[in-house]
Protein backbone atom coordinates (compact mmCIF):
# COMPACT_ATOMS: atom_id res chain seq x y z
CA UNK A 1 0.00 0.00 0.00
CA UNK A 2 1.50 3.46 -0.83
CA UNK A 3 2.90 5.40 2.03
CA UNK A 4 1.49 8.71 2.58
CA UNK A 5 4.43 10.50 0.63
CA UNK A 6 3.78 8.53 -1.99
CA UNK A 7 -0.14 9.20 -2.48
CA UNK A 8 1.28 12.68 -2.05
CA UNK A 9 3.53 12.27 -5.08
CA UNK A 10 0.36 10.79 -7.26
CA UNK A 11 -1.45 13.34 -5.93
CA UNK A 12 0.34 15.76 -7.02
CA UNK A 13 1.69 14.26 -10.79
CA UNK A 14 -2.27 14.03 -11.44
CA UNK A 15 -3.21 17.49 -10.79
CA UNK A 16 0.00 18.48 -12.99
CA UNK A 17 -1.78 16.24 -15.64
CA UNK A 18 -4.69 18.21 -15.31
CA UNK A 19 -3.29 21.86 -15.36
CA UNK A 20 -1.57 20.57 -18.58
CA UNK A 21 -4.40 19.36 -20.17
CA UNK A 22 -7.04 22.26 -19.32
CA UNK A 23 -5.90 24.83 -21.38
CA UNK A 24 -5.95 22.53 -24.90
CA UNK A 25 -9.66 23.79 -25.60
CA UNK A 26 -8.18 27.21 -25.42
CA UNK A 27 -5.23 26.83 -27.42
CA UNK A 28 -6.93 24.16 -30.13
CA UNK A 29 -7.02 26.07 -33.39
CA UNK A 30 -10.49 23.83 -34.43
CA UNK A 31 -13.30 25.96 -34.71
CA UNK A 32 -16.35 24.13 -33.97
CA UNK A 33 -19.79 25.14 -35.46
CA UNK A 34 -23.44 24.26 -34.47
CA UNK A 35 -25.45 24.97 -37.78
CA UNK A 36 -28.96 24.39 -39.38
CA UNK A 37 -29.27 20.99 -40.92
CA UNK A 38 -30.10 22.74 -44.36
CA UNK A 39 -26.57 23.85 -44.54
CA UNK A 40 -25.37 20.51 -44.85
CA UNK A 41 -23.41 20.06 -47.81
CA UNK A 42 -22.81 23.79 -48.30
CA UNK A 43 -21.09 24.45 -45.13
CA UNK A 44 -18.58 21.82 -45.58
CA UNK A 45 -17.90 22.98 -48.39
CA UNK A 46 -17.54 26.23 -46.84
CA UNK A 47 -15.30 24.56 -44.34
CA UNK A 48 -13.03 23.04 -46.46
CA UNK A 49 -12.42 25.78 -48.28
CA UNK A 50 -11.39 27.79 -45.17
CA UNK A 51 -8.85 24.52 -44.40
CA UNK A 52 -7.11 24.82 -47.94
CA UNK A 53 -6.60 28.21 -47.20
CA UNK A 54 -5.53 28.79 -43.47
CA UNK A 55 -4.86 25.40 -42.76
CA UNK A 56 -7.50 25.62 -39.38
CA UNK A 57 -10.04 23.21 -38.95
CA UNK A 58 -13.79 23.73 -38.55
CA UNK A 59 -15.55 20.84 -37.43
CA UNK A 60 -19.19 21.25 -38.36
CA UNK A 61 -22.20 19.61 -36.36
CA UNK A 62 -25.79 19.92 -37.78
CA UNK A 63 -29.43 19.15 -36.28
CA UNK A 64 -32.59 21.40 -36.07
CA UNK A 65 -31.67 25.35 -35.13
CA UNK A 66 -34.19 24.68 -31.98
CA UNK A 67 -32.01 21.40 -30.86
CA UNK A 68 -29.05 23.32 -31.89
CA UNK A 69 -29.96 26.20 -29.56
CA UNK A 70 -31.17 24.55 -26.73
CA UNK A 71 -28.31 22.79 -26.56
CA UNK A 72 -25.74 26.01 -26.32
CA UNK A 73 -28.15 27.03 -23.48
CA UNK A 74 -26.38 24.06 -21.96
CA UNK A 75 -23.33 24.45 -22.05
CA UNK A 76 -22.50 22.34 -25.17
CA UNK A 77 -19.13 23.48 -26.70
CA UNK A 78 -19.71 25.43 -30.04
CA UNK A 79 -17.89 28.22 -30.65
CA UNK A 80 -20.26 29.40 -33.56
CA UNK A 81 -24.16 29.04 -34.02
CA UNK A 82 -25.88 29.58 -37.62
CA UNK A 83 -29.64 29.06 -37.16
CA UNK A 84 -32.29 28.95 -40.38
CA UNK A 85 -34.57 31.39 -38.25
CA UNK A 86 -33.98 34.58 -36.19
CA UNK A 87 -36.73 33.79 -33.47
CA UNK A 88 -34.16 30.75 -32.39
CA UNK A 89 -31.06 32.84 -32.63
CA UNK A 90 -33.08 35.85 -30.44
CA UNK A 91 -33.83 32.77 -27.88
CA UNK A 92 -29.44 32.10 -27.17
CA UNK A 93 -28.59 35.97 -27.08
CA UNK A 94 -31.59 36.53 -24.81
CA UNK A 95 -30.33 33.97 -22.72
CA UNK A 96 -27.15 35.60 -22.48
CA UNK A 97 -25.02 32.70 -24.91
CA UNK A 98 -23.77 34.47 -27.40
CA UNK A 99 -21.08 37.05 -28.04
CA UNK A 100 -21.94 40.71 -27.93
CA UNK A 101 -21.46 42.24 -31.53
CA UNK A 102 -21.15 39.21 -33.26
CA UNK A 103 -24.47 38.42 -34.51
CA UNK A 104 -24.83 38.71 -38.35
CA UNK A 105 -27.36 37.76 -40.88
CA UNK A 106 -25.39 35.95 -43.71
CA UNK A 107 -28.01 33.98 -45.89
CA UNK A 108 -31.23 33.84 -47.37
CA UNK A 109 -33.65 30.68 -49.04
CA UNK A 110 -36.53 30.04 -50.43
CA UNK A 111 -39.82 27.41 -49.41
CA UNK A 112 -40.62 24.80 -52.30
CA UNK A 113 -43.21 22.25 -52.53
CA UNK A 114 -41.74 18.77 -53.46
CA UNK A 115 -43.22 15.91 -54.95
CA UNK A 116 -42.04 12.20 -55.65
CA UNK A 117 -39.70 11.44 -58.78
CA UNK A 118 -39.44 13.89 -61.78
CA UNK A 119 -42.86 13.28 -63.45
CA UNK A 120 -45.10 15.14 -61.03
CA UNK A 121 -46.94 18.49 -62.35
CA UNK A 122 -46.35 21.10 -61.49
CA UNK A 123 -48.79 23.73 -59.44
CA UNK A 124 -49.58 26.97 -58.86
CA UNK A 125 -49.46 27.93 -54.83
CA UNK A 126 -51.98 30.13 -54.04
CA UNK A 127 -55.64 29.89 -51.74
CA UNK A 128 -57.18 28.07 -54.78
CA UNK A 129 -54.52 24.85 -54.43
CA UNK A 130 -56.16 21.48 -53.14
CA UNK A 131 -53.40 20.37 -51.56
CA UNK A 132 -55.42 18.32 -49.12
CA UNK A 133 -57.33 16.56 -52.63
CA UNK A 134 -53.80 16.33 -53.83
CA UNK A 135 -52.82 14.08 -50.75
CA UNK A 136 -55.84 11.97 -50.35
CA UNK A 137 -54.74 9.27 -47.64
CA UNK A 138 -51.12 10.47 -47.98
CA UNK A 139 -49.18 12.48 -45.78
CA UNK A 140 -47.60 15.87 -46.28
CA UNK A 141 -43.67 15.70 -44.74
CA UNK A 142 -42.67 18.88 -42.97
CA UNK A 143 -40.48 19.71 -40.96
CA UNK A 144 -41.63 20.08 -36.49
CA UNK A 145 -44.19 22.69 -37.33
CA UNK A 146 -43.98 24.28 -33.80
CA UNK A 147 -40.05 23.67 -33.58
CA UNK A 148 -37.84 24.01 -36.90
CA UNK A 149 -37.95 26.41 -38.78
CA UNK A 150 -38.29 25.12 -41.78
CA UNK A 151 -42.06 23.63 -40.15
CA UNK A 152 -42.72 27.21 -38.76
CA UNK A 153 -42.01 28.68 -41.91
CA UNK A 154 -43.89 26.06 -43.95
CA UNK A 155 -47.21 26.38 -41.47
CA UNK A 156 -47.19 30.00 -41.49
CA UNK A 157 -47.56 29.46 -45.39
CA UNK A 158 -49.90 27.01 -45.38
CA UNK A 159 -52.07 29.32 -42.91
CA UNK A 160 -52.09 32.55 -44.43
CA UNK A 161 -53.01 30.66 -47.31
CA UNK A 162 -55.95 29.29 -45.77
CA UNK A 163 -54.74 25.87 -46.26
CA UNK A 164 -53.61 24.71 -43.34
CA UNK A 165 -56.43 23.40 -41.84
CA UNK A 166 -57.62 20.84 -44.23
CA UNK A 167 -54.06 19.40 -44.37
CA UNK A 168 -53.01 19.47 -40.67
CA UNK A 169 -53.96 16.31 -39.77
CA UNK A 170 -52.33 14.41 -42.66
CA UNK A 171 -49.24 16.40 -41.83
CA UNK A 172 -46.19 13.69 -41.37
CA UNK A 173 -43.64 15.90 -39.03
CA UNK A 174 -39.99 15.23 -38.43
CA UNK A 175 -36.92 16.53 -36.91
CA UNK A 176 -34.84 18.37 -39.90
CA UNK A 177 -36.38 19.33 -43.38
CA UNK A 178 -33.74 17.24 -44.29
CA UNK A 179 -35.24 13.82 -43.08
CA UNK A 180 -38.65 15.48 -44.48
CA UNK A 181 -36.87 15.35 -47.87
CA UNK A 182 -35.87 11.94 -47.28
CA UNK A 183 -39.41 11.01 -46.87
CA UNK A 184 -40.47 11.74 -49.82
CA UNK A 185 -37.31 10.68 -52.07
CA UNK A 186 -37.71 7.02 -50.23
CA UNK A 187 -41.60 7.68 -51.39
CA UNK A 188 -43.01 7.33 -47.77
CA UNK A 189 -45.04 10.42 -48.78
CA UNK A 190 -45.93 11.92 -52.02
CA UNK A 191 -45.21 15.70 -51.43
CA UNK A 192 -42.86 17.87 -48.76
CA UNK A 193 -42.56 21.38 -47.66
CA UNK A 194 -39.07 21.66 -47.70
CA UNK A 195 -36.25 24.55 -48.15
CA UNK A 196 -35.49 24.99 -51.89
CA UNK A 197 -31.64 24.22 -51.25
CA UNK A 198 -33.26 20.68 -49.55
CA UNK A 199 -34.74 19.95 -53.22
CA UNK A 200 -31.62 20.48 -54.90
CA UNK A 201 -29.79 18.01 -52.94
CA UNK A 202 -31.47 14.85 -53.82
CA UNK A 203 -32.40 13.65 -57.14
CA UNK A 204 -35.66 11.77 -56.20
CA UNK A 205 -37.78 14.50 -55.80
CA UNK A 206 -38.91 17.39 -58.15
CA UNK A 207 -39.95 20.85 -56.95
CA UNK A 208 -43.64 21.61 -58.37
CA UNK A 209 -43.89 25.03 -56.62
CA UNK A 210 -42.58 27.95 -54.90
CA UNK A 211 -44.44 29.37 -51.60
CA UNK A 212 -45.24 33.20 -52.03
CA UNK A 213 -42.23 35.26 -49.81
CA UNK A 214 -45.62 36.97 -48.57
CA UNK A 215 -47.23 34.06 -47.55
CA UNK A 216 -44.46 33.39 -44.29
CA UNK A 217 -41.67 35.46 -42.70
CA UNK A 218 -38.32 36.07 -45.06
CA UNK A 219 -36.33 32.99 -44.15
CA UNK A 220 -32.93 34.52 -42.99
CA UNK A 221 -29.67 32.36 -41.34
CA UNK A 222 -28.18 34.40 -38.24
CA UNK A 223 -24.89 33.56 -37.35
CA UNK A 224 -22.91 34.44 -34.27
CA UNK A 225 -19.95 33.62 -32.08
CA UNK A 226 -21.38 32.10 -28.97
CA UNK A 227 -20.09 33.29 -25.43
CA UNK A 228 -18.19 30.54 -24.02
CA UNK A 229 -16.19 30.46 -27.20
CA UNK A 230 -12.66 30.41 -26.49
CA UNK A 231 -11.81 29.88 -29.89
CA UNK A 232 -8.95 32.20 -31.21
CA UNK A 233 -10.13 31.56 -34.52
CA UNK A 234 -13.94 31.99 -34.17
CA UNK A 235 -14.38 35.37 -35.69
CA UNK A 236 -11.58 34.55 -38.66
CA UNK A 237 -14.43 31.82 -39.14
CA UNK A 238 -17.37 33.99 -38.58
CA UNK A 239 -15.71 36.61 -41.52
CA UNK A 240 -15.26 33.84 -43.86
CA UNK A 241 -18.66 32.69 -44.12
CA UNK A 242 -19.14 35.92 -45.92
CA UNK A 243 -16.08 36.21 -48.06
CA UNK A 244 -16.43 35.95 -51.67
CA UNK A 245 -14.68 32.20 -51.91
CA UNK A 246 -17.93 30.88 -49.13
CA UNK A 247 -20.76 33.61 -51.47
CA UNK A 248 -19.40 31.88 -54.41
CA UNK A 249 -20.74 28.15 -52.75
CA UNK A 250 -23.07 29.29 -51.10
CA UNK A 251 -24.90 30.92 -54.31
CA UNK A 252 -23.94 27.47 -55.79
CA UNK A 253 -26.34 25.36 -53.80
CA UNK A 254 -29.10 27.77 -54.04
CA UNK A 255 -28.57 30.56 -51.09
CA UNK A 256 -29.32 33.67 -51.84
CA UNK A 257 -26.54 35.56 -50.06
CA UNK A 258 -27.63 38.57 -47.35
CA UNK A 259 -24.04 40.47 -46.97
Amino acid sequence: MPTAFARQQIVTAFAAAILIAAPMRGVAQDVTVFAAASLTGALDRVAEAWTAETGQTAVTSYAGSSTLAHQIQQGAPADIFISASVDWMDAVAASGDLQGGTRRDILGNTLVLIAHGQDAAPVTIDATLDLAGMLGDERLAMAMVDAVPAGIYGKAALTSLGLWDSVAPLVAQSDTPRTALAFVALNEAPFGIVYATDAAAQDNVRVIGTFPADSHAPIIYPAAITAQSDSANAAAFLDYLSSDNARAIWRAYGFSVVQ
